[in-house]
């Protein structure tokens, strides 16, 4: 082992590694702040290490033999290891940071979570930058281990055991309607309730059925759901333009005064909304510094985050 690590450049890793991540010789080259015909060499030279041609011609680019695929994560967290090891701890200060953030998240959880919070950020941190990218649940670990993403915002039901995880709040359903809306002006009964045209939302596309659903069906009932939509915000749009009604996560409608909120006639399980982050940003200081921020402006209970 120690024979075959003496003959190997660690400049040879780092570039096997950008080349892993972008599937492309030219963009690791941009990613490396080399010239192309450099990675093109170094290829060629991990592949006579190596044995193995790495990786092969594809439809959209290059794609990774077997053994390139079985490399990408130890390698990954070998370079991060490393980094670690030889890096000297910088206390963060935000005033002159520049750091790039990258957050998955709904927009639920762009709403409630990171919207409050963005004046903080850019007020303490004006330097840095912050895109939020849609939340994909089923890619997650694999965006967090090769660097897409550095945060997500999701629920603890389907939250990944393979990612850091911190209890934001526990979330619970209203039934809302328009501020004027003839039907929430007077309690509701089961009954009525489930007799009102309802909107859901359906972040995977034209589902009619969700937690509330479940609830009823346990009572052998059914509501009439007459609109499936893909986001949160265009829900708060048709409930203050129609009479449609729907139950909705409470925090998402606070202060809207465009609506009506009011307790539905049966209880629906809520859901419990966590940060998650990888290993390899868990002890960052500036990765520390802005779970912090976002984790402030959350009502309800908090968890020790785990250190």
């Amino acid at each position: 082992m120690h024979d075959a690590l003496r003959r190997l450049d660690l400049n040879l890793l780092v570039t096997l590694d950008a080349l892993l991540v972008e599937l492309n010789v030219t963009r690791a080259a941009q990613r490396l702040h080399l010239a192309q015909p450099t990675v093109s060499v170094q290829l060629a030279r991990l592949r006579e290490l190596l044995d193995d041609p790495l990786l092969l011609p594809g439809p959209r680019g290059m794609r990774p033999t077997t053994r390139a695929e079985a490399l990408r994560t130890p390698l990954r967290q070998a370079l991060e290891a490393l980094h670690l090891a030889i890096a000297p701890a910088q206390p963060f200060d935000p005033a002159s940071a520049s750091q790039t953030w990258r957050l998955a998240a709904t927009d639920y959880g762009a709403s409630t979570l990171l919207l409050p919070a963005l004046a903080s950020i850019r007020s303490a941190a004006p330097a840095t930058r912050l895109a939020i990218l849609e939340l994909q649940p089923a890619a997650l670990v694999r965006q967090a281990e090769l660097g897409e993403i550095d945060m997500a915002l999701h629920i603890a039901e389907q939250a990944p055991p393979e990612l850091r995880q911190r209890s934001l709040f526990v979330e619970r359903y209203v039934l809302v309607g328009r501020i004027d809306h003839p039907r929430l002006k007077r309690k509701l009964t089961l009954k009525q309730f489930c007799s009102l045209e309802q909107v859901i939302v359906s972040p995977d596309g034209g589902g009619f059925y969700g937690p509330t659903d479940a609830a009823l069906a346990e009572q052998g009932l059914a509501r009439q759901v007459v609109l499936s939509v893909p986001h949160f915000m265009l829900l708060a749009a048709v409930l203050a333009s129609s009479d449609l009604v729907a139950m909705v996560p409470q925090r998402l409608v606070a202060g809207d005064t465009r609506l009506k909120v009011v307790e539905a006639p049966l209880p629906v399980r809520g859901f419990e909304m966590l940060m998650l982050w990888p290993e390899r940003v868990h002890r960052d200081p500036g990765h520390r510094w802005l779970r912090e921020v976002i984790a402030g402006y959350t009502r309800g209970p908090k968890q020790t985050p785990h250190l």
